[in-house]
């Protein structure tokens, strides 16, 4: 059960428009740009389909080519019951794409010199000296979290009786009102799943990576984001915690039932089927402030502030990352440890090293990534493609015939020769 629901988890146009380096520029005026009109129809019948299908309420998708956004729609509704139409400015819960921003926080610490990839974790978590079930305390590192090859696990992962339940671990989905540092002590207290470092398993080796950068910015996680990402690159939307003012512009959290239709989530719990089991989430956790700040999963934010920070991954990391150490990040650093198929996993984010295996047109070297609240990127540097798809149906992304598959097919079988 484990396996599958990781396996999940994993898988899964137009106008010039230039994203500055810092991106601390307004959006100019859009104008119309030859050449992608082909990519426009491709793409503006995909998401069509998906919406008159009852597959998705709305969605923003934004595709950059070559630094300059070729491709930008804000398509169906924000909030069906208030009948509420998207915008591009909508704000979107961002589940594990969360774990970008997280990894760029770190890369920048790793920039400054101020944390390093083979720092023993507990350099800045003291207690943090998870076991493994046979009693060794292995040295868990920045690197093996960066690649969730620590050994640690989801909750969701595990039965209801499950080391991680019994120490009341929170995966970052729903309310909470302990510490990100209580959390962190939960998942110490839990066995390892294997000797870091002999396996790749997806966890919540990120949200404990907040822990570290917090620790070593001297500052909260929050205050931490902002000071090494959000306000470097000009971002304006992504935070753990959305302001009342901002509330109007938050998308409404959907999902397919086991029927295969919509159905709304309620504001405040919601088990979402997922597999043979399902997945507990709190929609309104964005708006409680004491409910920790994960690294992992707790970010919302835009489709604008998202392809900024994909532009500056593919860019090189300025300003806030070297060219040399952003390759480091880009690259497999997994070897041949178990991802996905013809997938290994970078300081940060999947990397697809054999296209023909994974089945998908991208470019090997693509990094990528999903989260469970319905939402996909992509930024593939051989073709200078970024593309950000966020929708309203939870875990609408780990479909394979889900919006994020057919708008990746449709870019790619469309872009000019």
């Amino acid at each position: 059960m484990r396996r599958i629901l990781s396996l999940l988890l994993c898988t899964l146009l137009v106008v010039p428009f230039t994203l500055p380096a810092s991106a601390k520029a307004p959006v100019p005026a859009i104008k119309s740009q030859p050449g992608f009109a082909t990519l426009t129809k491709a793409v503006d019948q995909t998401i069509d389909k998906n919406i008159k299908e009852g597959r998705i309420a709305g969605t923003v998708v934004l595709v950059s080519y070559d630094g300059q956004l070729v491709y930008h729609r804000a398509a169906g509704l924000a909030d069906p019951e208030k009948k509420m139409p998207m915008k591009e400015d909508s704000l979107f819960r961002l589940a594990s794409v969360s774990k970008a921003f997280t990894s760029m926080a770190a890369g920048a610490l790793l920039e400054k010199g101020k944390l390093k990839l083979d720092d023993p974790v507990s350099k800045w978590l003291p207690d943090f000296k998870p076991k493994t079930a046979d009693g060794k305390q292995p040295v868990v590192t920045v690197r093996h979290l960066m690649t969730h090859t620590a050994g640690l696990d989801y909750g969701f992962f595990q039965p209801k009786d499950g080391p991680y339940r019994k120490a009341g671990v929170s995966d970052g989905l729903e309310r909470s009102d302990i510490a990100l540092d209580e959390n962190i002590r939960r998942i110490a207290s839990a066995p390892l799943l294997f000797e870091p470092g002999s396996a790749w398993h997806y966890s919540l080796a990120i949200d404990v990576l907040g822990g570290v950068v917090a620790k070593a910015n001297g500052t909260s996680f929050p205050q931490a984001m902002a000071d090494l990402v959000t306000i470097p690159l000009g971002m304006k939307d992504t935070v753990f915690y959305v302001q009342e003012k901002d509330r109007a512009r938050m998308t409404a959290p959907y999902y397919l039932d086991r029927e295969g239709k919509l159905a709304r989530m309620n504001d405040r719990d919601a088990d979402v089927p997922m597999g043979e089991g399902s997945i507990h989430f709190s929609p309104d956790r964005p708006y409680d402030t004491k409910s920790w700040p994960s690294g992992g999963a707790g970010l919302t934010g835009t489709a604008p502030d998202l392809i900024i920070l994909l532009e500056t991954i593919r860019k090189g990391g300025a300003p806030i990352i070297s060219d040399g150490l952003m390759k480091q990040m880009c690259a497999n650093q997994t070897g041949k440890l178990t991802v996905m198929p013809g997938t290994a996993y970078g300081l940060g984010w999947a990397v697809l090293t054999d296209p023909d295996a994974a089945k998908s047109p991208q470019s090997a070297g693509t990094l990528f990534w999903s989260g469970v609240y319905g939402h996909n990127w992509f930024t593939d540097p051989a073709k200078k493609l970024s593309v950000v798809i966020l929708t309203t149906t939870t875990l609408d992304s780990l479909e394979s015939h889900g919006l994020a598959t057919d708008v990746r097919d449709a870019i790619y079988t469309s872009l000019p020769k």
